[in-house]
């Protein structure tokens, strides 16, 4: 029987049952199913929501059966065709890679025994497969867009220089529901011009809705960057401008190394690392007489990689000095040099492994700071002051512990890089809301949150700043006590909607932000960069701005803070950044200096990022 010619409606009757439901009753063996499409299930035999027909002809069976894997099959070629250009989009592969025959071999290794599929052309990556992809995209973000007039959202601004010397910057939106890249821009001919800079803040903020933005956070510490967000929130009175609470954190460590002794302690400690690893005999003691030993601490986060790799230097005291002890290291060549004798002895001093015990128990505190922004894609507004109060009080206590009192200067350091750049009423509010910590025994009810508190409510409330105290003062935080298990601070909230609107909007919408900024997703910049280049046709410029919302809201829509991202572009090697010292000559104005690029001591000052990087010295 000839596919094209058989018509489902001459193998089946419509009826009303005794429900006055209407169905289809087939034609050979009397059964009632519901609708046309089932009943082409039945006639073919294929068992799901209905069983086989026994009584239907083979010819018509096998027709039946024949039209619906064929249509199985061809959507089945589809969404595997989607599926590979999603990979291609979302990794910024060449398209050309489809061609490769290593590629075809591993893409048709996946397919059942017998499957066969239309393999996607380099002309359907670029065609209707991006154009669905681009259409897929568009319903997410629309999707996450919903939710902004509810939960409020925080701009993330990530700016870099690239190899051309152009400063391009991309723009994401965070709110709970997921973060979304909006589009990216060329601000090279405004570079470190605050007026400019508010002007093109102005535009963003139209574009996500100034009613929905509760925040800004930018890139930056520089000044110019600092004086367009001041401008900006005299003249965009709900809306709040901060740093990247990641960047500001590499600044306090950066800071804590200006103090003489930690610095030494880095020093010495750098040092240490350069020589084993620079050498073949003590790179083969070390894997030989201790397999698995690894004394670098790589991260995807540059700032912390430092004070990691000191805390595990720690670590392996026994290790290392059983290394410079032992009959091998003492009858090789490298040990009756000078540099040889002069590391060996550095083992040996006991001051050495006290300093460098109590900079890595001075420093880690903030690094676990580090470690929960970069852990975690949840709201951060409403933990981070206690975080950091947290940090400074273990500090304070490791200076204790061992009667030294000199946990002042650590403070110091910290504050400064606290006030001038990470400090936000928005983050004393969060916590005064957030019912983790307004239950807890050691609640910090100082002047300095319920000051944040007040600003707040008088900056994003407006009209209904007064209801909003008025329900606070009223609001029985004692009486409302709950577990809160797993649910998040601002659904906490929700439940007093009925209550308390005003106050539970408000609540919702501090607890729901972020305060990390658009370096904690990583994203790889290529694209974007070419997406800025001139040269090319409309046509080929729209395919690749579609290209680029693809492949960065792809990467947004991945992303696992708590999983493996070290393939990230920025993710430290031992041997490449550590060791040979082999960096990039132009970095990113966000990017946070690691161990081989600092200058320590306190009477050194610390390069400024944004340029030019020198090789070090040998």
């Amino acid at each position: 029987m000839d596919l094209e010619e058989i018509n489902i409606h001459d193998h089946g009757d419509k009826v009303v049952d005794e429900n006055h439901k209407s169905k289809v009753k087939c034609k050979y063996c009397a059964k009632t199913v519901i609708g046309f499409y089932r009943l082409k299930f039945h006639l073919a035999g294929i068992r799901g929501n209905v069983s086989p027909c026994s009584e239907v002809p083979p010819l018509v069976k096998q027709a039946f059966h024949a039209e619906i894997m064929g249509k199985k099959s061809s959507q089945s070629s589809q969404e595997i065709s989607k599926s590979v250009g999603r990979f291609f989009y979302e990794s910024g592969l060449d398209f050309d890679a489809i061609r490769l025959p290593s590629f075809q071999m591993m893409f048709k290794a996946t397919l059942s025994p017998g499957q066969t599929v239309k393999f996607p052309s380099c002309q359907d990556l670029k065609g209707w497969i991006l154009q669905d992809a681009v259409h897929e995209m568009q319903l997410y973000v629309t999707e996450i867009r919903s939710s902004w007039a509810r939960t409020g959202c925080s701009i993330l601004l990530d700016g870099w220089i690239d190899s051309n010397g152009r400063n391009l910057i991309n723009i994401l939106v965070y709110c709970p529901r997921g973060t979304i890249y909006l589009r990216s821009s060329d601000i090279t001919s405004f570079y470190e011009n605050p007026d400019a800079m508010l002007v093109f803040l102005k535009e963003i903020l139209e574009e996500v809705g100034v009613e929905n933005v509760v925040q800004i956070i930018a890139h930056s510490t520089s000044d110019w960057m600092i004086a367009a967000g001041e401008k900006l929130m005299d003249s965009c009175k709900t809306v709040f401008f901060s740093i990247d609470a990641s960047l500001c954190m590499g600044l306090m460590l950066q800071n804590l190394t200006q103090i003489d002794w930690i610095g030494q302690a880095l020093q010495k400690a750098k040092m240490l690392i350069q020589f084993i690893y620079s050498h073949s005999t003590t790179m083969n003691l070390l894997r030989d007489v201790f397999p698995g030993v690894e004394l670098v601490k790589s991260s995807k986060v540059k700032a912390i990689v430092p004070f990691l790799t000191l805390q595990n230097i720690v670590s392996q005291k026994d290790v290392l000095t059983r290394m410079f002890q032992s009959s091998a290291w003492g009858t090789s060549q490298l040990a009756s040099t000078s540099e040889g004798k002069r590391i060996a002895e550095m083992i040996e001093d006991a001051s050495v492994w006290s300093n460098f015990r109590m900079a890595a128990r001075v420093t880690i505190p903030l690094v676990e700071v580090i470690k929960y922004l970069n852990g975690t894609n949840k709201p951060q507004a409403g933990f981070i002051s206690n975080r950091l109060y947290q940090a400074k009080e273990i500090i304070k206590m490791e200076f204790r512990s061992r009667k030294l009192w000199r946990h002042e200067e650590t403070w110091n350091k910290i504050d400064e890089t606290w006030k001038k750049y990470l400090h936000s009423d928005l983050h004393g509010a969060g916590y005064y809301l957030n019912p983790c910590y307004f239950y807890s025994s050691d609640w910090l009810g100082t002047a300095e949150i319920t000051c944040g508190l007040c600003k707040t409510i008088d900056r994003i409330a407006g009209h209904i700043k007064g209801l909003i105290t008025k329900q606070i003062h009223e609001f029985d935080f004692d009486g409302s006590r709950e577990i809160l298990s797993d649910i998040s601070p601002a659904q906490w909230w929700l439940k007093y909607e009925v209550e308390y609107p005003e106050l539970e909007r408000f609540a919702v919408r501090i607890l729901s932000q972020t305060c990390d900024g658009a370096s904690h997703y990583r994203l790889k910049r290529r694209l974007v960069e070419t997406l800025h280049t001139k040269g090319r046709s409309e046509i080929e410029q729209q395919r690749l701005k579609d290209l680029v919302f693809v492949h960065c809201n792809l990467q947004l829509q991945g992303f696992d803070p708590e999983g493996e991202n070290d393939i990230a572009e920025d993710v430290v090697d031992a041997m490449d950044e550590w060791i040979l010292g082999e960096r990039a000559n132009v970095v990113s104005e966000n990017s946070q200096c690691t161990w081989m690029d600092m200058e320590l001591g306190s009477n050194k000052r610390k390069r400024e990022v944004k340029k030019v990087k020198e090789e070090p010295e040998e």
